[in-house]
């Protein structure tokens, strides 16, 4: 039994459009060193998963730079290893020259490649699916119950709000899958919500998309998954660990927060065993915390310079706090510097953002404050 892995790196750009105007979701930054798609490639990995293929849309100069040959992974092989799938690769995969914004378009844009693949099973992730999921336990149940598609699910208290942005999803008790409501406007409780992991054969995800292309469906759960309920075989796979999916701006600096805030979430993340989570290795100097520095309860990654306060925050390589400056409550990405006396709460600074002296800067926690990439203030 051998897997392949198709992750989705351009499907939620929507969610945060500030992080993602000059990169993929795949590729924002996410707890001190990491990028999103570290979670879904480390997943792969640690089942050993070794030929994964990336579908990617635009801005992936990012992510292309972070994956690299994908050695840091141990994904740098002559047989497998990982694939950057781009748009319009050849004429016949996407005679439209359309760019997808659905799962089933992304995999319809790349009907030539996954026609090649020749391992039994697919998982198919998206690419900010923060978790850490032991994949082969999933595909062993998928086999176990003879089914075409299994789906990873997560029970879950809901908000009407909450439930809005979920799809969920409905199952006998043997686990066989008998309804899916999307993006219900009026649903307010307890459900099992879709994790946007799935495990399907080889042959069953080839005749899916060739099937799509002659009827011209464009949604998974639509047209593949809610038609075929009654004649085809589909399961849950209950996932009772952590688990955080970014839909918005606060989504995003909430889960960020809960890692400095909560250990049982970092342990379920990085503290599981054998089930290391990856990402690209750099060789910085370590940081370095002058007799004035004072640090509280944060995340700070290596190459940094601190003269300053930093409390309740997540500090990126390179970064770098004045003398004087206190920054509360922040996420200061790669090479953000600030000047001295300067005061930061609850602010996401993007990437080599420069703030002066004597600046005051402030956000909420429902509402944080964003710099744009190279900004200087």
């Amino acid at each position: 039994m051998s897997a392949a892995g198709i992750i989705f790196s351009n499907i939620h750009d929507n969610n945060i459009p500030e992080l993602t105007r000059n990169r993929t979701m795949a590729s924002v930054p996410f707890g001190c060193r990491y990028r999103l798609i570290d979670f879904a490639l480390s997943n792969m990995v640690n089942s050993n998963i070794n030929n994964v293929s990336v579908i990617t849309h635009y801005n992936y100069q990012s992510l292309m730079d972070h994956i690299g040959s994908g050695k840091d992974w141990d994904l740098a092989r002559r047989s497998g290893g990982i694939k950057m799938l781009t748009p319009f690769i050849t004429a016949y995969a996407n005679s439209t020259n359309a760019l997808y914004s659905t799962r089933l378009e992304a995999l319809k844009s790349v009907n030539n490649s996954i026609s090649k693949i020749v391992d039994d099973y697919v998982v198919l992730s998206d690419c900010d699916v923060i978790c850490n999921i032991d994949l082969n336990d999933m595909i062993k149940y998928h086999i176990e119950n003879d089914a075409d598609l299994t789906m990873a699910v997560k029970r879950v208290n809901l908000t009407k709000e909450q439930a809005k942005i979920n799809v969920l999803v409905d199952s006998d008790i043997t686990g066989r899958i008998v309804d899916v409501q999307a993006y219900p406007t009026l649903f307010e409780g307890e459900a099992d919500i879709n994790l946007n992991i799935m495990v399907m054969s080889r042959k069953y995800l080839q005749e899916v998309v060739l099937d799509s292309i002659a009827h011209n469906y464009t949604s998974l759960t639509k047209d593949i998954i809610l038609k075929g309920l009654k004649r085809r075989n589909y399961h849950i796979y209950r996932y009772d660990g952590y688990f955080a999916c970014i839909t918005s701006p606060q989504d995003y600096y909430t889960s960020s927060m809960e890692l400095i805030n909560d250990k049982n979430v970092r342990k379920q993340l990085f503290g599981v065993k054998n089930r290391p989570v990856y990402t690209k290795v750099r060789n910085s100097a370590p940081t370095y915390y002058s007799p004035e520095a004072k640090v509280k309860n944060s995340l700070i990654a290596d190459g940094c310079e601190i003269y300053g306060e930093v409390e309740n925050s997540i500090i990126f390589r390179g970064a770098k706090i004045g003398k004087g400056s206190v920054v509360k409550n922040c996420i200061l990405f790669q090479d953000t510097y600030t000047g001295e006396n300067v005061t930061l709460n609850c602010v996401i600074s993007d990437k080599n953002v420069v703030i002066r002296d004597n600046k005051h800067l402030s956000g909420d926690e429902t509402l944080p404050f964003y710099l744009a990439k190279g900004k200087m203030i």
